[in-house]
C-alpha cells in the first residue's frame, strides 16, 4: 500500500482507469436474453419449445466438444436465451388464453371479480373538435373470476391482467353522491383492493403489453367492494395520503412534486407540469428510481465503498448497529420502499437496481458494477419479460450504463482541462446520460431536448435533500403531523426548484427541435451523437471553441427577441394583430402598447399560445376574451396567463359546456383575476385600441349552443378595422345583421373568418364584411374539413386575401388603414 501511494500515478482501487478492462462477459447473456424476451412474447408456444430446445441442444454440444476460447461464452448466450424463451413463452400465453382474452374477441358483456394491481389514475385531457373529451379513470387490475352476461352465471376462475375503464358516470363502489365525488372515491382505492364490477370487454387497443382485455366498467349494476386491501398496503395507503396532507399547505408545483419525487405519486401533476418536465427530459424525477433507494441507503449506511470498514459512516455504526444489523435493516427499508412506492414492474425494477448497484459500490471497485448492472437486467427479464419491452426499463438500464461506463471517462477528460472536480463530475454523468437515452427519447416523443443537460445539471443538488426530506416527512406523518408540515415545508424548497427549472427550461422558444419518432430516427439521432462526441474530443483542446459553440447553443435555445425578429423577420416590427398557430382552434392577439396585448381565446393547448406570446413579446394583457367555453377556445388559458400579469377574464354569459366554464372559474380564482361578462354595446380602449362588442345581445333569447353564444367584436386600430366573428354560425350571424348597428360591419380590412372557416356561414354577413383580408384558424389535416370549400369560395369571389393558419402558419398584421394606409400580412 505504501508503494501504491508513493506513486504518483496511482489513483485509487475504484478509479476506473487504475483497474483494467471494463468485465463485459455478462453482457452479452444479458442482451440476448432481452432481446428474445421481447422477440418472442407473441409466438406460439410450440415455436418457442422447439427454440429453447435447440439452443440446449447446441449449448450441450458445444460444452462436450474440446476447450476453446469462445465456448463457455457462446454456450452462456444459448443457455439464457434458451430461458428467456421459456420464460417468455409462458408469460404470453398466459395473456393470451383463457375466459378473458376469448370473451373480448367477442366484445362481451361479463361479470368479473378484479383485484387492483397498482393505483387508479384520471386519464389525460384530450380536446377532440370543439369539445374536451371526459376525463375517466384507468387502473391496472387482475381478473380472478369471470361471468357471461350481466349477472355473471356460474363462471370461471382465472388470472388475466386487464386495463379498467371506468366513466366519469360510473359510481365508486359504496360511493353516493355527485360525479366529482365518486371519482375522487375511485382514486383513493388502493392496490390488492378486490371489486365485483360488470362491464363489457375488449381486445386492448395496442398490441405488445401485458393487458389481456380492456374492461369498461357500467353503471349498472354499481361496483361493489368484494374483499379490501391487504395489510402492507393499507399501511402503504396511509403512509402515502400522510405525505399528501403533509404537503397541502406547499405552493402547487411543490405539493404536486413532491409526494411523486418520494413515492412515485404523481396524482397532482398537471398535464401542464407533466409536459414540462417531458419536454426538459427530467421525467425521471416523476417516477421512483433507482437513485432514490441509493439515496436512502446511503443515509443509513454512509459511502458504500466504506460500508465494510471501521470508520464507516452513515446513522446505522451512529446508532452502533453492527454490519449484519445494519444489512439486515436496510433490507428491511428496501423492502418498505417496495411496498409504499407500490410493487409494480418500475418500482421493482428501481429496488433491483439501486439494491445491486450499492452492493457493488460496497466493494469499492467500479469493474464489479457493470457485471452487476447485467445481473440485475438479465435477473429480471426472466423474471417478468414483459419487461423487455418496456420503454422505462431501456432508459433506467441505459441511463445506469452510461454512468458507468462513459460518465467516469468524460469526467476525467473535464479534469484534465481544468473544470472543478464536482462540476466535471455532474457534467459528464447529466451529458452521458442524455447522450446514450436520447435515441429513445426520441422514438417516444418525436422531440430531441436542447435543455435537457442544463437541467439536470441545475436540479441535480436539489433532488437529493427533497428525497430524504420528503421520506422524513413521509415517516413523521402518523406520529407527528406538525413535524411532518415542518418536514415537508423544507423539502418544497428543493421540490419548487425542480419544477422551476423543468417550467423555465420548457418554456424556452428553442427548448427542443422536431425529430422523427421512429427506430431509424433513433438510429440516425445515435450516430449523429457519436459524431458529436468525437468531434467533442477535439474541441476540448479549444476552450474558445467550446465557448464561442456554447454561446450559440444559448442563443439558439432562449432565442432573444430582437435576434430573433433580425434573423426571421417575426414578428414583424409595429404588428397590429396576430393569429397564433395553436392547431384546431383560435387564439389572436391585438397590440395594446410595448409589451401589452389583448387576447382573444387561447386555444387548445397551453403549450402553443404561451409560445406564440412569448414570441411576440406579451408580458402585460390588461383584457383576456373567451368568445365562449368550448375547449378549442379556453383550453390552453392557463398558457396564456402563465408568468404574465393579467387585468381581467371576459366571456360570454352561456355557461356552457359546463365543465369548461368552471375550468375558466378555476383557473381565473386561483391567480385572483377578476371575470366579467361582455353584452353587445360595451365599448372599451387599451392604448391604441378601441373595440366594440357586437354580441351577444343583452336580450337574446337562449341560443342554439355555445357557437352562437360567441363574443364578436368590431376593432379599430391605427385606422384599421377588423371583425372578429368567434364561432358565430348563420342563425346569429343573421340576427347579427338585424341589430341597429349592422352597418358599421361593412367594408372591414379584417375578418377573423367565424368556426375555422366552416361551411356554416351566413353568404349576406360575408357580402356586407367584404373584408380585404380573410384570416381562418384551423389545425392541419384537421378531420372537419376545415375550411370549407365554399367558404373560401364566397370569400374570395368578394376580393378578400384568404390566408390559414394550417398552411401558412401564425399570421401578423402590420401598417394602417385609411385611403393612404398599407397593410400587410406577414407569415411566421
Amino acid at each position: 500500500m505504501t508503494a501504491e501511494l508513493d506513486d504518483p500515478d496511482w489513483k485509487g482501487d475504484s478509479h476506473p482507469r487504475q483497474e483494467g478492462p471494463v468485465d463485459l462477459r455478462l453482457v452479452g447473456p444479458a442482451l440476448a436474453a432481452w432481446a428474445t424476451a421481447a422477440l418472442v412474447l407473441d409466438i406460439p408456444l410450440g415455436w418457442i419449445l422447439g427454440i429453447a430446445g435447440a439452443c440446449l441442444v447446441v449449448g450441450a454440444a458445444l460444452l462436450r466438444v474440446r476447450p476453446g476460447r469462445y465456448r463457455a461464452p457462446v454456450a452462456a448466450v444459448l443457455l439464457c436465451v434458451a430461458a428467456a424463451a421459456v420464460s417468455a413463452g409462458l408469460h404470453g400465453a398466459d395473456v393470451r388464453r383463457g375466459p378473458v382474452p376469448e370473451a373480448a374477441r367477442r366484445f362481451g358483456t361479463v361479470a368479473a371479480e378484479v383485484e387492483l394491481t397498482g393505483d387508479p389514475w384520471l386519464s389525460k385531457p384530450r380536446v377532440r373538435g370543439d369539445h374536451a373529451a371526459p376525463v375517466g379513470v384507468l387502473a391496472r387490475g387482475e381478473v380472478r373470476w369471470v361471468g357471461e352476461g350481466a349477472g355473471g352465471g356460474e363462471g370461471a376462475r382465472t388470472r388475466s391482467p386487464v386495463l379498467l375503464v371506468v366513466d366519469a358516470d360510473v359510481p365508486a363502489p359504496g360511493a353516493r353522491g355527485a360525479r366529482a365525488d365518486a371519482r375522487a372515491a375511485w382514486l383513493r382505492l388502493l392496490p390488492s383492493t378486490r371489486l365485483r364490477v360488470t362491464g363489457r370487454l375488449a381486445p386492448p387497443t395496442s398490441g405488445g403489453d401485458r393487458t389481456a382485455a380492456v374492461l369498461r366498467v357500467r353503471s349498472w349494476p354499481p361496483p361493489e367492494v368484494v374483499a379490501g386491501p391487504s395489510a402492507p398496503q393499507r399501511l402503504a395507503g396511509r403512509l402515502r395520503a400522510g405525505l399528501r396532507e403533509a404537503t397541502e399547505e406547499l405552493s402547487q408545483d411543490a405539493r404536486a412534486l413532491l409526494p411523486g419525487l418520494v413515492v412515485g405519486d404523481t396524482s397532482r401533476i398537471t398535464p401542464e407540469l407533466d409536459d414540462a418536465f417531458k419536454a426538459t427530459d427530467l421525467a425521471h424525477t416523476l417516477a421512483v428510481s433507482g437513485s432514490n433507494l441509493t439515496i436512502l441507503l446511503a443515509l443509513l449506511i454512509g459511502p458504500p465503498g466504506m460500508a465494510g470498514l471501521a470508520e464507516r459512516r452513515g446513522i446505522a455504526p451512529f446508532l452502533g448497529l453492527s454490519l449484519r444489523a445494519t444489512a439486515l435493516l436496510a433490507g428491511a427499508l428496501t423492502l418498505a420502499f417496495v411496498i409504499v412506492c407500490r410493487p409494480d414492474p418500475s418500482v421493482l425494477r428501481a429496488a433491483a437496481c439501486g439494491s445491486v448497484a450499492l452492493l457493488a459500490l460496497a466493494t469499492g471497485r467500479r469493474r464489479s458494477l457493470v457485471p452487476a448492472l447485467a445481473t440485475a437486467a438479465l435477473l429480471l427479464v426472466l423474471y417478468d419479460p414483459w419487461l423487455s419491452r418496456s420503454y422505462g426499463f431501456v432508459l433506467s438500464v441505459l441511463a445506469t450504463g452510461a454512468l458507468l461506463l462513459l460518465a467516469p471517462r468524460w469526467s476525467e477528460a473535464l479534469l484534465r482541462r481544468g473544470v472543478p472536480a464536482r462540476l466535471a463530475e455532474a457534467l459528464a454523468a447529466a451529458a452521458a446520460a442524455q447522450a446514450v437515452c436520447a435515441p429513445v427519447v426520441a422514438v417516444l416523443s418525436a422531440r430531441v431536448s436542447l435543455v435537457a443537460v442544463p437541467c439536470n445539471l441545475l436540479v441535480e443538488l436539489a433532488v437529493a435533500p427533497a428525497t430524504v426530506l420528503g421520506f422524513a416527512a413521509l415517516a413523521a406523518a402518523p406520529v407527528s403531523m406538525p413535524l411532518a408540515k415542518l418536514l415537508a415545508w423544507c423539502a418544497g424548497w428543493p421540490a419548487g426548484w425542480i419544477a422551476t427549472v423543468a417550467r423555465t427550461g420548457a418554456a424556452q422558444p428553442g427548448a427542443g427541435v422536431d425529430w422523427p419518432g421512429s427506430w431509424p430516427g433513433a438510429l440516425l439521432l445515435a450516430a449523429v451523437t457519436v459524431i458529436l462526441v468525437l468531434a467533442g474530443r477535439r474541441l476540448l483542446r479549444h476552450p474558445w471553441w467550446c465557448g464561442a459553440l456554447a454561446l450559440l447553443l444559448l442563443l439558439v435555445v432562449v432565442r432573444p427577441a430582437p435576434l430573433t425578429r433580425a434573423v426571421t423577420g417575426w414578428p414583424p416590427p409595429d404588428w397590429r394583430f396576430a393569429m397564433c398557430d395553436v392547431g384546431q382552434g383560435d387564439a389572436t392577439v391585438l397590440a395594446a402598447g410595448a409589451g401589452a396585448g389583448v387576447v382573444v381565446d387561447a386555444g387548445p393547448d397551453p403549450a402553443p399560445v404561451d409560445r406564440c406570446l412569448r414570441e411576440l413579446g406579451i408580458t402585460r394583457i390588461p383584457l383576456v376574451v373567451l368568445t365562449h367555453f368550448h375547449a378549442d377556445h379556453v383550453g390552453g388559458l392557463s398558457g396564456v396567463l402563465r408568468g404574465r400579469s393579467v387585468g381581467a377574464i371576459e366571456t360570454t354569459g352561456l355557461a356552457e359546456p359546463a365543465d369548461q366554464a368552471e375550468s375558466v372559474r378555476r383557473e381565473a380564482a386561483a391567480r385572483h383575476i377578476p371575470l366579467t361578462t361582455a353584452a353587445a354595446g360595451e365599448e372599451r380602449r387599451a392604448g391604441p385600441l378601441a373595440w366594440r362588442v357586437l354580441w351577444p345581445q343583452a336580450d337574446q333569447v337562449a341560443p342554439d349552443g355555445p357557437n352562437d353564444a360567441s363574443i364578436t367584436l368590431l376593432v379599430h386600430t391605427a385606422g384599421l378595422r377588423l371583425l372578429l366573428l368567434g364561432d358565430l354560425e348563420p342563425p346569429a350571424q343573421r340576427e347579427l345583421l338585424r341589430t341597429p348597428r349592422a352597418a358599421d360591419l361593412a367594408r372591414v380590412d379584417v375578418l377573423k373568418v367565424a368556426h375555422h372557416g366552416s361551411a356554416y356561414q351566413d353568404p349576406d354577413l360575408i357580402r356586407l364584411a367584404a373584408p380585404r383580408v380573410a384570416l381562418i384558424s384551423c389545425g392541419t389535416d384537421n378531420p372537419y374539413g376545415h375550411p370549407a370549400p365554399s367558404t373560401l369560395a364566397a370569400l374570395r369571389s368578394g376580393g378578400a386575401t384568404v390566408l390559414r393558419t394550417d398552411r401558412d402558419g401564425a399570421l401578423a398584421l402590420t401598417g394602417t388603414g385609411g385611403p393612404h394606409g398599407g397593410m400587410r400580412v406577414m407569415r411566421d
